[in-house]
């Protein structure tokens, strides 16, 4: 039976991780498509290309990000706890990117994580181990900074981008942008791979723990693999929902200010992923960057009411996912309860 809960978590990995490239891509080639920077099919391609890079590189930064989670219980037990996480994570991913909300794959899996571990609590079973302090630390102060540092930053960053150009027509300055644009898309996507290639490792690897295929500590070298080349699969069929949501309904600006709302976004998930072993949000930071950029701007490009829906999708995921995650513990239970 243990085997047989280690694949099942294997294949929710897996449909997690596909998922999270088919969502999260709009982050990448939105604004460079709206922007005409880059054609939607060369837009994905390369967003795939450093999406496959930078969540094979992930795994030097993994040890960092999992030494600062929960200890999941060996057995069926954790394996369940993995399992009821992963399908909340997905399930509610799959809603938001029907409606065409960009959303965290990252706050979904931890707060159902909780979920689930409460539900182990409600009938005096093991639950994690730290996941009290990882909810504030690695969900709840995420979501509340990173958003406002990254919209504060990115209409900051306006200014000297606009200073720089004064002396330049501006069907110059919209070219020479929309050519930086393809390095800063690029930049946002390898960013992406580097922050959520940690997130299903790590998922990947406390399943193997549990299940004693593998010891703490222990990254055998198909895991990395697994994850990018899953994440590059799901980049490769990306959903456009979400990418027209971004590029078109919420906020409408030019090549200048989406070159500076990809750059603080990219800039922002690699100080988060290699100075500070800090998961980011990579759907956050990059629609709180460039509602940021088109605020700075002499009219109104930003659509308040859905930039509000969206923030509340966001609060939601917490309470919602670990709602769900608690259910399908509850439901999975017997699963465990059979080998006591």
């Amino acid at each position: 039976m243990v085997v047989l809960l280690l694949v099942v978590v294997l294949l929710g990995a897996a449909i997690f991780a596909f998922l999270n490239g088919f969502r999260d891509v709009s982050s990448a080639v939105a604004l460079s498509v709206r922007t005409r920077a880059l054609t939607p099919t060369i837009a994905v391609l390369l967003a795939a290309v450093c999406n496959l890079a930078g969540a094979l590189l992930s795994v030097g930064f993994v040890q960092a990000f999992a030494g600062r989670l929960f200890t999941v219980p060996a057995g069926r037990d954790g394996l369940i706890l993995l399992l009821a996480a992963l399908a909340s994570a997905c399930l509610w991913g799959v809603y938001q990117w029907w409606r065409g909300y960009p959303s965290s794959s990252t706050h979904a899996l931890i707060s159902a994580l909780l979920g689930a571990s409460l539900g182990s609590s409600l009938i005096g079973r093991h639950g994690l181990e730290g996941i009290d302090s990882t909810l504030l630390t690695l969900v709840v102060l995420p979501l509340l900074l990173s958003p406002l540092v990254a919209f504060a930053l990115s209409f900051l960053a306006v200014y000297p981008a606009l200073w720089a150009a004064r002396n330049t027509a501006p069907h110059e300055v919209n070219r020479r942008t929309r050519q930086i644009q393809s390095v800063t898309s690029a930049a946002v996507a390898f960013g992406h791979g580097l922050q959520d290639g940690q997130r299903t490792t790590t998922v990947v690897l406390l399943a193997l723990v549990a299940a004693g295929a593998a010891g703490v500590g222990e990254v055998p070298g198909w895991v990395p693999v697994f994850t990018a080349v899953l994440l590059a699969a799901g980049t490769l069929c990306g959903g456009w929902r979400i990418s027209y949501t971004l590029g078109h309904r919420l906020v409408r600006i030019d090549p200048m200010r989406g070159f500076v709302a990809q750059l603080v976004g990219a800039v922002l998930l690699f100080v988060g992923a290699l100075g500070l072993s800090l998961p980011l949000s990579t759907t956050h930071t990059v629609t709180a960057a460039a509602a940021g950029a088109g605020a700075n701007q002499r009219f109104s490009v930003t659509n308040g009411p859905l930039m509000l829906r969206i923030v509340g999708a966001w609060v939601a995921t917490i309470v919602v996912c670990a709602l769900a995650g608690g259910a399908f513990y509850l439901a999975l239970s017997p699963l465990a309860g059979a080998s006591r």
